[in-house]
């Protein structure tokens, strides 16, 4: 602060009042000046702050996810959409609430889960309507189909049992969901499979009017696999395993088998892939199927056991993918909060083309393509390709 001497009169006037005076002027002009200053910089900040505010409101109304199917949006980061660009599916992404399952097997792929359910429910409708296949393809809503239906009635879901194919675990998902247990691990294995216990009522145990309301109101769903492989876990379950120990496989229907499609009577060795193959290729199987009664369950086609073109399922799950499948079916019930798939041991899923082959490397051509004439209807319906060794 700049001070002059008290001074009063005339005679107070001199070089330095005249100093004094000229130095308070200045140091008001610079005061005024620095002020100025200030305040334009203060309103360069305010401008600033504006601008970046319209251009973030700017970003967000432009940038939303295209594939949000009228969920809520949320602004997509800049580096995010580079990251798009270069990556193919990113491991850290944002989607729409909808499509993000919440299941143990969860992976990057599932985001195409809907595109992938919607394209084999076109291919399953145009199948259907092929008449060149309608023998292989229909079946009618029978008892025996709706005996393989299992029903959840809290949560509005039907499963149609394929064995063969991981079902043993959908019927703890099951059976967790309509309150018999509290969860998957406290069920008992010898449980899962007693239908007077583990509280899965089948859909024949309905009256016709109840049948109808639930096929045409509730959330339905089955899954398939390769169709030879499956043969080969059925062959391998029942007569070479059997770790449930169910005797009448090997006691009863091994025996009947052979006695009719066995070529060399001779050989006293039990049940071989060879009969089997025979057995189930041959178009007059339904006698002794009448025989076996519903242990056939293993081995017959999925188009008898769940009649995908006479029921509209909801969703079709493939077992080689069932990692991505699972947690999608669950969230498409709505019940992933509620349950989730037990944990798929590495590999287990994936297609063992090794596999196949070795078991009908022994096999004639013409069983095999009489086997794949039964099963044609299952490969074509489900996406699966014909085998390779039956085109060389």
């Amino acid at each position: 602060m700049l001070s002059c001497p008290y001074s009063t009169g005339p005679s107070s006037r001199g070089p330095l009042s005249t100093n004094c005076i000229s130095g308070s002027a200045s140091f008001i002009w610079l005061t005024s000046d620095n002020m100025h200053h200030q305040w334009l910089l203060l309103a360069a900040c305010f401008w600033v702050i504006f601008m970046f505010m319209v251009a973030s409101k700017f970003i967000t109304l432009t940038f939303k996810d295209p594939d949000g199917y009228g969920a809520k949006q949320e602004p997509l980061i800049l580096t995010a959409v580079t990251k798009v660009e270069e990556v193919h599916v990113p491991e850290e992404k944002h989607w729409p609430e909808e499509f993000q399952p919440t299941g143990k097997a969860f992976s990057g792929n599932l985001i195409h889960q809907p595109l992938v359910h919607m394209e084999r429910l076109e291919l399953l409708r145009n199948v259907c309507k092929d008449t060149a296949l309608r023998d292989l393809s229909h079946t009618a809503v029978s008892k025996f189909v709706l005996d393989r239906i299992f029903v959840c009635d809290k949560h509005k879901i039907l499963f149609c049992q394929t064995p063969k194919v991981g079902n043993t675990q959908w019927k703890k998902v099951l059976i967790v969901l309509n309150g018999a247990f509290s969860s998957i691990e406290e069920i008992p294995e010898n449980i899962v499979h007693d239908h007077e216990k583990n509280g899965l009522p089948r859909l024949s145990s309905f009256s016709d009017s109840e049948i109808k309301k639930r096929l045409n109101l509730y959330f339905k769903f089955f899954i398939v696999r390769d169709p030879f492989e499956r043969l080969i876990s059925a062959f391998k379950d029942k007569f070479v395993h059997n770790p449930r120990f169910e005797p009448w496989y090997r006691h009863e229907i091994a025996p009947g088998i052979i006695r009719k499609y066995r070529k060399n009577r001779t050989e006293t060795k039990g049940l071989q892939f060879e009969d089997f193959v025979r057995y189930l290729g041959d178009p007059n199987h339904r006698w002794l199927d009448v025989q076996f009664g519903d242990h056939i369950i293993h081995w017959v086609t999925y188009v008898e056991l769940c009649a995908p073109c006479e029921i509209t399922y909801s969703v079709i799950g493939h077992h080689e993918t069932l990692e991505d499948d699972a947690p999608y079916i669950l969230k498409a019930a709505g019940i992933d909060h509620l349950v989730s798939y037990p944990t798929i041991p590495p590999g287990i899923t994936v297609y063992n083309r090794t596999k196949v082959e070795r078991y009908f490397s022994g096999i004639s051509k013409r069983d095999i393509r009489r086997l794949y004439a039964r099963f044609e209807g299952d490969f074509k319906l489900f996406g699966y390709r014909e085998p390779d060794f039956l085109l060389n």
